[in-house]
């Protein structure tokens, strides 16, 4: 999620987010550097060194927090994360219930962070963002590969030992994410900015399609890749979590709740229930972040109080094994 544009170290006030055909259009993450378990790429995973950035509204920095617990990397990792509501200037730090202020650089807004970096930067400012004590500099803030990251190079640093991409499902964990990513993670988003009705049913039926595919795999076994939690579940839940509460109504992603999905709602409530995806679970942050903050869609800035999600309830999900 972002708000506003840099150019050349200026920010504006552009929110738009559709092409000229109707379509969400999103720039490509910028800083696209590496951590490696042995600092062959010049960043060495190493506790205490990096800084996350996050909002918990956002999908994809949520990826992250998640990848951060269930790797038990708190203590190695710190964090900050932002007020739920994106004002004119963008992400920015405050003291409301939830947040947590930048205490490495010490700004009151996130586009302060990637101007520390290049004081001519053009681009949006998202989150998340892995920072770099030592050099000062962002390491990355793509989401996939932040979450890899955490995964695989600071595995040693975790204290919980837990393989999100074990050797043998790799290629599949990977056409996994990609296979989910256009048509959900990212379709959502397509039928929730689109501007014509075209485009947006387009969207919304490639949505459900792939949604119903989801609830057949999910009728067979346990997780997106069989009988393992893979960093394809956290890629899915992310979604699935904001679905009911946001992008059925807000992004009009409607023609079916994930409540109406036996299997794919089980499946939600599966993840959810583990003490690490709900310890980073925040539905008020969620819900003022996308009603409050995305006036095009929703000027009133009225947040619903529904719809009543009971994420603890009782799940099937055991018929499968442990």
């Amino acid at each position: 999620m972002s708000s506003g544009l840099m150019v050349k170290g200026k920010w504006t006030t552009d929110s738009s987010r559709s092409d000229s055909s109707g379509k969400f259009h999103e720039k490509p993450t910028t800083f696209r550097d590496r951590v490696t378990a042995d600092g062959s790429s010049g960043f060495k995973a190493e506790a205490g060194r990096y800084h996350l950035y996050v909002a918990l509204g956002c999908p994809w920095a949520h990826r992250t927090l998640i990848m951060r617990e269930l790797k038990g990397l708190n203590d190695a990792i710190s964090v900050s994360i932002v007020d739920p509501i994106m004002g004119e200037k963008g992400w920015m730090f405050s003291k409301v219930s939830g947040a947590i202020s930048d205490f490495v650089n010490h700004a009151q807004y996130l586009q302060e962070i990637y101007l520390k970096v290049d004081p001519k930067y053009t681009g949006r400012v998202t989150v998340p963002v892995l920072w770099d004590k030592q050099t000062h500099a962002i390491v990355n803030n793509e989401s996939r590969e932040i979450m890899r990251m955490l995964d695989v190079e600071f595995a040693e640093l975790g204290i919980q030992n837990i393989d999100l991409y074990p050797r043998d499902l790799q290629r599949q964990i990977d056409g996994t994410i990609d296979a989910i990513y256009l048509p959900i993670n990212r379709g959502v988003y397509q039928a929730g900015f689109a501007t014509t009705q075209a485009v947006y049913e387009e969207a919304v039926t490639e949505l459900f399609e792939n949604l119903d595919r989801w609830e057949i795999v999910l009728s067979k076994q346990r997780y997106l890749c069989g009988d393992r939690l893979t960093e394809a579940d956290i890629c899915m839940f992310t979604t699935l979590y904001r679905f009911d509460s946001v992008y059925y109504g807000h992004f009009k992603c409607n023609l079916r709740q994930i409540l109406d999905y036996p299997n794919l709602w089980g499946y939600l409530k599966d993840l959810y229930q583990r003490p690490e995806f709900k310890a980073t679970c925040d539905l008020d942050h969620i819900k003022r972040g996308y009603y409050m903050s995305m006036t095009d869609i929703n000027p009133t800035r009225i947040v619903p109080k529904g719809p009543i999600v009971n994420f603890d309830e009782w799940h099937d999900r055991d018929r499968f094994g442990a």
